[in-house]
């Protein structure tokens, strides 16, 4: 009588009931990002004033003095706040107060992809830092980087951006425009087009800084 552990039919029997475990399992396996790229730190908090948060996977963190900053962190500002952040070797994120911002994406030298949830943000990177594809999102529209300091947030009672240093492209409702240091764009309202770039007053470009330095 043959014994049932040689039996061929229940080696193959096995091998297909694993096969079925690992083939209903590998969509998650896939979905699910790795630990590296979960963990990978981008910057860190260079300045505050008042309080900061961090918040990632439901788990809220109080930031301070050099906390560290993650990919996927949305960060948060509170009332009267503000914070400087670093990410990679050159570039500087202000916020200003009550403001919402996440990092979705950031390799150093390479670029990466930015949220501005609400708030202002006032972003910084030196002339002669190494280029790199930087694009700022948010429910008004995008902004493709390629200025060197830039303000964008609420300003006159619309979404504004005021490039002071280099160039960006802000496009909106089908529409693209590119502004060059001096000038600005408004956006009315999500899902409106920004307006033809222009110069801005100094009054509005005084406050516009000021409400995230």
């Amino acid at each position: 009588m043959p014994n049932e552990a040689d039996d061929p039919r229940r080696d193959d029997l096995l091998d297909r009931r694993s096969f079925v475990g690992i083939a209903a399992l590998l969509p998650f396996m896939l979905a699910r990002p790795s630990r590296g790229e979960t963990a990978a730190q981008v910057g860190s908090v260079e300045d505050l004033k008042g309080q900061a948060f961090a918040e990632k996977d439901a788990v809220r963190r109080e930031l301070d003095r050099t906390a560290a900053l993650f990919v996927r962190d949305q960060v948060g500002t509170g009332a009267d706040s503000r914070l400087t952040m670093r990410l990679g070797r050159d570039t500087t994120l202000k916020l200003g107060e009550r403001a919402r911002l996440t990092i979705d994406r950031y390799l150093v030298d390479a670029g990466g992809e930015i949220n501005l949830g609400s708030g202002g943000m006032l972003f910084e990177r030196p002339a002669r830092s190494t280029p790199s594809k930087v694009q700022i999102r948010s429910t008004f529209g995008l902004i493709a980087v390629r200025g060197t300091r830039f303000f964008a947030g609420p300003s006159n009672d619309v979404f504004g951006v005021f490039v002071e240093q280099g160039r960006v492209t802000v496009s909106a409702a089908g529409k693209s425009v590119t502004v060059r240091a001096g000038q600005g764009t408004n956006i009315a309202r999500p899902g409106a087009a920004p307006t033809a770039p222009a110069p801005w007053k100094e009054p509005r470009i005084r406050a516009a800084l000021a409400s995230v330095s």
